[in-house]
């Protein structure tokens, strides 16, 4: 079965050695399984926005190709009568399925479950655009043979779309990718509670991964909570969210405990998932509007992900759109830097580096090489520092203006970078002699999203050198501010003022 393909559950002193046997008998809530190889999370919200724009696209579509083909064209194409007439229908179809509930995620995964009533959306839809036809005396303006043809048609078309998103709901049910998946921290009558409510309601899309409790090491935690098996503390729990996905951790702690809560939700906050406090973990009750939701439980969000639902899209789209431009119109200045530097030293025109990249993730990322290639330094052990010897002559005036940089448009287009975010670091960065998290406090919170080729700590200046704790200090609160304060619209004003901020830079060596 499918469970027992994918469980893959964490190795540490306190995972008990039955956990994997109890977790078999809750099917029905487990996430499918720790690993994410099939892929990241689909969004429900935006998965249904598709469908929507997909159904709406394929009404007018459909009538428009039979009107062109049937249709005299230039009565099509001169007169707007007809594009207005499907994109009213459009509307009308898309306002008939909301209310046969055809955008419910739940119907998805059942095409003949939706066939009949896609059928009858659809002669509704046509039945209602027909008597406003008639109701505004228009009818003789449009072809009887083209409505005819379009229902046909239209309908083939809409039946032929839900087999295909059934297709695709059913694969990425299979591979986990419909379900966020969610651990507790807490072992306590509040996991119980919320277990409880989650477990009652049948339309959530959450699934319960494991329960955590630091507790268990002295023997105060139950093993089995509601049913489900806890699997170690607080250390296993941060493992577990850097080696898989993890959507969502609810910290079922009471708020009295407000000093063991505040040390825990600040070490979780590194974790690039949703932090929800259950409402019932406090009898203080507040508005209505404090609360989200998980399914039917209210819950106080402590942190969000950074950028999730259509923000992941929009951003997919504004890195993937911009990168290639950028490939197209920067090609002849990438030339000539590989021939400059082909023609300055023997070596590899291309340098990659392992890097820190989301979720801790290591990432090999591409630069152009601007050192002597018997010196280069893979970790980035050692600093690079004004009039460096280990640097070549172009690899100065490359890295003083950031064209060493531009290969990592192609780790873009590979999906490892974005163009704007965090920069990522060496694995061996160091400043004032020691690593960047021994430094900075919470420092891998800045790897909640991708990081980028620029971003807002650069064009303010922190690029560079980092020979101080205050330098370093400074980019991880820059790049916590962007993180935080992150829009298509900030990343577009950061990618425009980079080439500004490189001219003002004194301390990229």
């Amino acid at each position: 079965m499918l469970w027992e393909r994918k469980l893959v559950l964490p190795h540490g002193p306190n995972v008990m050695p039955s956990a994997a046997v109890i977790e078999l008998t809750h099917l029905p809530r487990l996430a499918a399984g720790w690993r994410t190889d099939e892929g990241a999370l689909v969004c429900q919200r935006v998965l249904t926005g598709v469908v929507r724009i997909m159904d709406a696209v394929l009404v007018a579509t459909v009538g428009l190709a039979i009107a062109l083909l049937y249709v005299s064209e230039p009565i099509v194409t001169r007169d707007a009568d007809y594009a207005l007439l499907l994109a009213g229908a459009a509307v009308v179809q898309l306002t008939v399925f909301q209310a046969l509930q055809l955008y419910n995620p739940a119907r998805f995964s059942s095409f003949i479950g939706q066939l009949p009533r896609v059928l009858v959306g659809w002669l509704i839809t046509l039945a209602i655009v027909g008597a406003g036809l008639v109701f505004m005396k228009a009818a003789q303006e449009y072809s009887r043979v083209w409505l005819a043809l379009w229902f046909l048609a239209g309908a083939v078309a809409l039946i032929a779309g839900r087999g295909l998103l059934t297709h695709f709901v059913r694969t990425w049910a299979r591979q986990g990718r419909l379900y966020r998946r969610a651990v507790i921290y807490g072992a306590g009558a509040v996991s119980e509670d919320v277990i409880q409510q989650l477990e009652r309601d049948a339309g959530t899309d959450i699934r319960i991964s494991g329960i955590f409790d630091e507790r268990d090491q002295e023997g105060r935690a139950p093993r089995l909570i509601a049913g489900y098996p806890r699997l170690g503390g607080l250390k296993e729990l941060l493992a577990l969210g850097r080696e898989s996905r993890i959507d969502l951790v609810i910290v079922a702690l009471p708020v009295t405990a407000e000093q063991r809560l505040s040390q825990i939700v600040k070490r979780l906050s590194v974790l690039p998932a949703d932090i929800k406090l259950p409402a019932r973990a406090t009898s203080i009750r507040f508005s209505p509007k404090t609360y989200s939701h998980v399914g039917s439980v209210a819950m106080i969000d402590l942190h969000d992900k950074p950028i999730a639902d259509w923000g992941t899209v929009s951003k997919w789209v504004f890195d993937k759109t911009i990168a290639a431009l950028a490939l197209i119109l920067l090609a002849p200045v990438m030339a000539a830097v590989a021939i400059a530097i082909r023609l300055d030293s023997r070596g590899p025109v291309l340098f990659k580096q392992k890097r820190y990249g989301f979720n801790n993730e290591l990432i090999e990322v591409y630069k152009f090489r601007s050192m002597y290639t018997d010196l280069c330094d893979a970790k980035a052990a050692r600093l690079v520092t004004k009039d460096d010897p280990r640097v070549t002559k172009v690899g100065r005036f490359i890295r003083k203006t950031s064209l060493d940089e531009l290969p990592q448009l192609f780790n873009v287009l590979k999906g490892n970078l974005s163009l704007v975010g965090p920069r990522p670091h060496a694995v061996s960065a160091k400043a004032d002699n020691r690593l960047y998290d021994e430094v900075v406090d919470g420092y891998f919170a800045r790897h909640k999203v991708k990081p980028g080729i620029t971003g807002w700590a650069q064009i303010n200046g922190w690029r560079g050198e980092t020979d101080t704790a205050e330098k370093i200090e400074k980019r991880v609160e820059h790049d916590l501010y962007y993180i935080e304060n992150w829009s298509v619209l900030f990343d577009l004003y950061i990618l425009l003022k980079t080439p500004v901020s490189l001219l003002k830079t004194e301390n990229a060596y």
